[in-house]
């Protein structure tokens, strides 16, 4: 169905380019890889009786004379006794499948395709369809109303990671495992009445309804069509479409994966209100509701009320800003609206890389912005959260919201240093984008071949006294073949002034305004060069439900000021170049983004980027009253 304005470039075509973003990726891969198979297995091998099999040709999987002892298994929420285990597994496989999109790294995909045969392994040793790392007695006790925690939830994870499997990776045994659960779920909910089915749904679905509806885009087979129906959760759904309120105080990641499934089952069904369900949901969870400076509404994983989130208490969760990101790339591809990009771009700065340790790659499962705040790191193997699985899923998805094709040619989303191979027509195309080296490498900072030769010539173009008032990008083309097609070049929301956008050093003239697009449609020649100058500013935005309270961002920066306890600071925040100046503005061979300290205050502060932030204490939001207060 041709439902989108924008959409996906073919597996592969988009590469991050040489820098921090790319460094924090293959952090990333690292982790995944260090994971042993053993570990990742072992809770399927023990529900599947294999865990001390040796079949004919030895032993081919982990025994019971394994020297590996329990200090270096898997533990927290992937501890045999947790009800929650297995979870990991379906983030690990996603993360593997995107990785090896990213990289074509054929050790990932060896690793990843091993992991499917053992799987499909245990789904045969069980016999009945069945494939998880807890017994089916856990779905027969949720029917009853009893507790379990979040079966439902660890089940999506897993057919998740295989769907992402035979996607991304081209495993067609993560397929073949996939229907197999769908036969096994098809005839355990065959006899519910809808109110049980309701009721069931009520207490914990998890990402269902996404599951049967990438599962019925592959197949079309109705049974999976029927699975779409039974997993629909109506008494959620039709109080949204009414215009409740049906999330405040309500835990937000239960519902976020709800909503992905009803946007999918509008994609395959094409039904009409799959896509009112969307709507509405995003009308309520961000338009309505407003947000933090990050773009999260959610603390201690709860929904904040609409326009009021002064409790800000622990913080916003990683699988929320995860999960909400992939709703605005949903809708961005719907709609084409730039505004989803400017979200999605706010949560990955302010959300994705400042919940990770840009050292060990863990997580911080909360983010907190209140005063005093500070981030609590996981590690590789003792707790594995559910952030600890959206963690990998992440930081493996840099690429995905880049370039997407447009009606017209090309769509340049998110400025992050990458290429993108594709064809126009018959003709080859590469288009990379890379920051100019004497302004930083945004959103992080690192030395660069530009910035190392110019602070060593004398022949090359002055540095800059101060650090520039902008982010300035370089855009080249190479073609085979001289093509007529468009660039359309999303301007942010948090551009202060017009953008200067040059082609081959000829200024383009347009009305260009933040949160729209520019458009280049031209005939492209090899070799052709644009340059791109988004200006910012520092601003100050307000605590939804708090007027005198604020936090600061450098264009789309969060900064984090590093103090342990809350302080009032005195300013006018609509001059805030009479409260916070310019701090460490150099760093050898490149500037630095976000850093500042304050000035005329009782007691000095400094700010750095909150993606920076490690073991500091930190807060975001300060108390602000005007300077004469203090006079």
């Amino acid at each position: 169905m041709n439902h989108f304005k924008l959409k996906d470039f073919p597996n592969g075509s988009v590469r991050l380019n040489q820098g921090p973003l790319q460094a924090r990726l293959q952090l990333n891969k690292q982790y995944v890889m260090s994971l042993t198979n053993e570990n990742l297995l072992r809770n399927f091998y023990l529900e599947a009786g294999l865990w001390s099999y040796s079949g004919n040709g030895g032993t081919t999987s982990a025994t019971a004379t394994s020297m590996d002892g329990p200090e270096q298994w898997h533990w927290g929420w992937e501890s045999p006794t947790c009800e929650l285990r297995g979870h990991m597994m379906g983030h690990w496989l996603s993360a593997a499948a995107r990785i090896y999109r990213q990289t074509s790294d054929n050790l990932v995909k060896a690793k990843a395709d091993f992991i499917v045969t053992e799987l499909a392994r245990c789904q045969e040793a069980i016999g009945s369809g069945w494939l998880a790392a807890f017994p089916e007695t856990y779905m027969h006790r949720i029917v009853k109303g009893k507790w379990v925690w979040a079966p439902h939830y660890t089940v999506h994870k897993l057919l998740m990671g295989l769907y992402e499997m035979h996607q991304l990776a081209g495993n067609e045994q993560a397929l073949t495992v996939m229907v197999d659960m769908a036969a096994w779920f098809y005839e355990w909910t065959d006899t519910f009445s809808r109110k049980q089915m309701d009721d069931l749904l009520d207490q914990e679905t998890g990402g269902m309804l996404e599951t049967w509806a990438d599962l019925y885009g592959l197949t079309k087979d109705v049974k999976h069509r029927e699975l779409i129906s039974r997993y629909d959760r109506r008494r959620f759904f039709d109080a949204l479409i009414a215009g409740e309120d049906a999330l405040t105080n309500k835990h937000a990641n239960t519902q976020i994966p709800e909503i992905l499934g009803a946007a999918k089952a509008w994609e395959v069904t094409g039904e009409g209100r799959y896509r009112q369900i969307v709507e509405a949901f995003w009308k309520c969870a961000v338009e309505d509701r407003g947000y933090l400076v990050t773009g999260a509404a959610d603390d201690a994983e709860l929904w904040m009320p609409a326009g009021n989130m002064t409790r800000m208490g622990v913080g916003q969760e990683h699988c929320v800003n995860y999960n909400m990101m992939r709703l605005a790339h949903v809708l961005l591809r719907w709609t084409g609206n730039p505004a989803y990009a400017d979200y999605w771009e706010r949560r990955f700065i302010n959300g994705v890389l400042a919940h990770q340790h840009s050292e060990t790659g863990m997580i911080s499962y909360f983010l907190g912005i209140g005063a005093g705040s500070s981030k609590k790191w996981g590690s590789p193997t003792q707790h594995f959260w559910c952030c600890h699985g959206t963690l990998v899923q992440a930081n493996a998805s840099y690429d995905e919201q880049i370039f997407l094709k447009d009606e017209g040619g090309i769509a340049i989303l998110q400025w992050l240093p990458a290429s993108l191979t594709t064809k126009v027509d018959d003709a080859a195309l590469t288009l990379t984008i890379e920051q100019d080296g004497q302004h930083g490498l945004y959103p992080l900072n690192s030395w660069n071949v530009a910035g190392m030769t110019a602070i060593t010539k004398v022949d090359q173009p002055p540095i800059p006294v101060h650090r520039p008032d902008r982010f300035k990008y370089e855009m080249n083309v190479a073609l085979s073949t001289n093509k007529v097609f468009g660039l359309k070049l999303r301007l942010p929301w948090w551009l202060n002034g017009k953008a200067l956008i040059y082609v081959n050093g000829v200024l383009q003239v347009g009305d260009w305004q933040p949160s729209t697009y520019a458009v280049l449609e031209r005939e492209w020649a090899d070799g052709d060069h644009i340059q791109v100058e988004l200006p910012k500013t520092l601003t100050a935005e307000q605590l939804p439900g708090e007027p005198d309270t604020y936090a600061f961002l450098d264009g789309p920066i969060v900064l984090a000021g590093l103090v342990a306890e809350e302080r009032r600071l005195a300013g006018n925040p609509e001059r805030l170049d009479t409260l916070l100046v310019p701090d460490r503005e150099r760093n050898h061979s490149w500037w630095n983004s976000g850093y500042y300290r304050t000035k005329g205050q009782e007691c000095g502060i400094r700010f750095i980027p909150l993606y920076e932030i490690k073991d500091e204490a930190y807060s975001v939001y300060f108390p602000m009253r005007p300077a004469s207060v203090y006079s």
